[in-house]
């Protein structure tokens, strides 16, 4: 496996920002408050992001929580109450989540606990959710007098279908890790100790594979549950075109046939240079207190 420089570890806020061997991990660690998002916090999660989207020496990126009751319990009430029809507009939780479906890396949402509202359209806006046995999944809006609006209608209906979608919506029904499987909304449920773990292990699966294809694949199955069939397969005859191109190509098919590990070290997408102008997701949305979604 290959060895990835700069291994760290360091708090940002309420965050814990973790580096290690090509896996940068965001702990959302505010276990007093069940790991809830303010708008402080959310913007420090965006900075994270962004930080790990162009950081070279990070091939996956997981989120969880800390603590053992919560991975992100929603938005904070507070600032609900006081959120105003331009703050629905603004929808910065919306687009920070989008921003992290976008992101090129691969991501895994290590779903430690309660992960309603906020926290439940975070993990969906993940490429994999893994859940622990104490998992918990909702998006109880509606009995707040409002929706969730953070990609929740949109991106539960696509991963579940819209029947179960619409119950959970219209209902606040919560489903616990084994129902939450069942639906196809997580794709393993570990035990809480081993749930890091498992997440590591998912992610060190996926750094082994063609870095390359990792990220072209993970950018068409994005693209393509937005897209039709045929849009999506025009896609697909795009990036094998450019794959067909690659050291990459030959270095897996040449391990293949010399039956050995494929060693894609000389291969390793390297991200262009950061804007300097960028930011963070939000850093052009960047809301007042409350304006989170």
């Amino acid at each position: 496996m290959t060895t990835y420089a700069h291994e760290s570890t360091r708090r940002v806020g309420s965050l814990i920002l973790d580096v290690d061997d090509g896996i940068g991990t965001i702990t959302v660690d505010r276990p007093e408050v069940r790991n809830a998002l303010d708008s402080r916090v959310l913007q420090q999660l965006a900075d994270a992001v962004e930080e790990l989207r162009w950081d070279d020496a990070v091939r996956v990126i997981v989120f969880t929580g800390a603590g053992e009751k919560a991975f992100v319990a929603g938005a904070d009430i507070n600032e609900l109450a006081r959120r105003t029809p331009e703050d629905g507009l603004r929808a910065t939780m919306q687009r920070f989540y989008t921003a992290v479906e976008a992101v090129e890396k691969p991501t895994i949402a290590a779903v430690n606990g309660y992960a309603f509202g906020g926290g439940l359209e975070l993990a969906l806006a993940c490429d994999i959710r893994i859940a622990s046995t104490a998992a918990r999944f909702a998006l109880p809006e509606t009995g707040l007098g409002i929706i969730p609006a953070a990609g929740g209608t949109q991106r539960l209906a696509r991963l579940i279908g819209a029947g179960r979608a619409t119950e959970m919506i219209l209902t606040g029904r919560r489903l616990d890790a084994d129902e939450a499987l069942q639906a196809g909304l997580v794709t393993a449920v570990v035990e809480p100790d081993g749930l890091l773990e498992e997440a590591r292990r998912t992610a060190a699966q996926i750094m082994a594979r063609g870095p390359l294809a990792v990220q072209l694949a993970t950018t068409i199955i994005r693209h393509g549950l937005n897209a039709d069939a045929a849009t999506g397969m025009l896609l697909e005859r795009l990036a094998q075109s450019v794959l067909y191109s690659t050291g990459e190509r030959a270095e897996g098919t040449g391990a293949f046939l010399e039956k050995r590990t494929p060693d894609y070290s000389a291969h390793q997408v390297v991200q262009p240079s950061r804007p300097t102008d960028s930011g963070s997701p939000a850093a052009s949305d960047r809301a007042p207190e409350g304006g989170q979604e």
